[in-house]
C-alpha cells in the first residue's frame, strides 16, 4: 500500500507540474498580450479611458493624462471623482446613458487650454458579446476646427466681395450678361431687365439665342460668341442691330470678354451691351 501511495503521489506531482507549466505559459501569453495592448494604445496617440459597469476606471492610455488628471493609483476610482481639463460637465451623465442605451455618443469638447477633441463614448463589449463598461476616446481636432474657422471666414469675405461687386454692377447703366461656356445666361443686371423689358424668369438659364422669343438669334452675335471669343478671348465696340418689340430696330454696341471662375477650366463670358 505504501508503494502504491507513493506511485499515486508521484503521478499527482507530475500532473501538478504539468498544470503549473501550462499556467505559467498562459500567464506569459497574457503578459505579452497586455504589453502589446499597452504599447499599441500608447502608440496610437489617442487618449483612451476604459471604465467598468460602475464607471470605475479600469485602464487608461498615457495620452489620456493630458486631458484628464489621471495617475496610476486612480485605477479603481470612480471617474466622477477625477478632475478633467475639459469645459464639459456631462461626462459621467453621458457615460451612464451609453451604458443604459448601448448606443455610442459623439460630441465635440474643448479643453481649458482651448484645444478641441472629438469625444466618443462606446459600450465595451467582450469577446462573448457581454457589456463590461464603456470606452472613452478623444481625438484631437484642433487643427480641423481652425481650418473650418478659416474656411468660414474666407467664405464670408468672398460673400462680402461678391455683394460689393454685385452692387457696383447693379448701378451701371450698361446692360450686362454673364454666360457660361454653353452660352446659357447665368446672371443679368437690373439695367438689362429694364432696357429689354424682361424678367429673370425669362432670362436666367436660357441660351442667349432663345431670349425674347429668339430675338437675340443674331448672326453677327453668334459669330462673335462662337468664333471670335474662343480665339481672341474678347471683342470691343462691335455693332449689331436689335429689333426691340416696342422701339423698333436699334443699334447695339457690344463688348465681351472671357473671364474665369475659380480656375482656368471654368470659362465664362461677360457681355456688356450699350444701346
Amino acid at each position: 500500500e505504501l508503494e502504491t501511495s507513493k506511485e499515486e503521489l508521484q503521478s499527482l506531482n507530475e500532473e501538478l507540474i504539468t498544470v503549473n507549466t501550462e499556467l505559467q505559459n498562459k500567464n506569459d501569453e497574457l503578459s505579452i498580450i497586455n504589453n502589446d495592448m499597452k504599447n499599441l494604445l500608447d502608440g496610437i496617440d489617442i487618449p483612451t479611458i476604459f471604465l467598468d459597469n460602475n464607471l470605475l476606471i479600469k485602464r487608461f492610455t498615457f495620452n489620456a493624462t493630458k486631458v484628464v488628471n489621471l495617475i496610476s493609483s486612480d485605477i479603481g476610482r470612480p471617474i466622477k471623482h477625477i478632475a478633467t481639463n475639459l469645459k464639459y460637465e456631462k461626462l459621467v451623465e453621458d457615460a451612464s446613458e451609453v451604458l443604459r442605451s448601448l448606443n455610442f455618443k459623439e460630441i465635440e469638447v474643448q479643453t481649458k487650454d482651448d484645444l478641441w477633441y472629438q469625444m466618443r463614448i462606446l459600450p465595451y463589449r467582450t469577446t462573448s458579446n457581454m457589456i463590461d463598461g464603456v470606452v472613452i476616446t478623444l481625438t484631437n481636432i484642433t487643427q480641423l476646427k481652425k481650418a473650418y474657422g478659416e474656411i468660414t471666414k474666407l467664405n464670408q469675405d468672398i460673400q462680402v466681395a461678391r455683394d460689393f461687386s454685385n452692387n457696383i454692377v447693379e448701378t451701371l447703366r450698361d446692360s450686362l450678361l454673364i454666360l457660361d461656356d454653353k452660352l446659357k445666361v447665368l446672371s443679368a443686371n437690373r439695367s438689362f431687365y429694364k432696357i429689354f423689358n424682361t424678367t429673370s424668369e425669362n432670362t436666367i438659364g436660357k441660351f442667349i439665342y432663345e431670349l425674347e422669343d429668339k430675338n437675340w438669334d443674331i448672326p453677327e452675335l453668334k459669330k462673335l460668341l462662337e468664333d471670335i471669343i474662343p480665339k481672341e478671348s474678347f471683342f470691343e465696340a462691335f455693332e449689331v442691330e436689335y429689333n426691340f418689340k416696342k422701339g423698333g430696330r436699334k443699334k447695339l454696341l457690344l463688348n465681351a470678354r472671357e473671364i474665369f471662375q475659380g480656375d482656368k477650366e471654368s470659362k465664362l463670358i461677360l457681355l456688356a451691351i450699350q444701346v
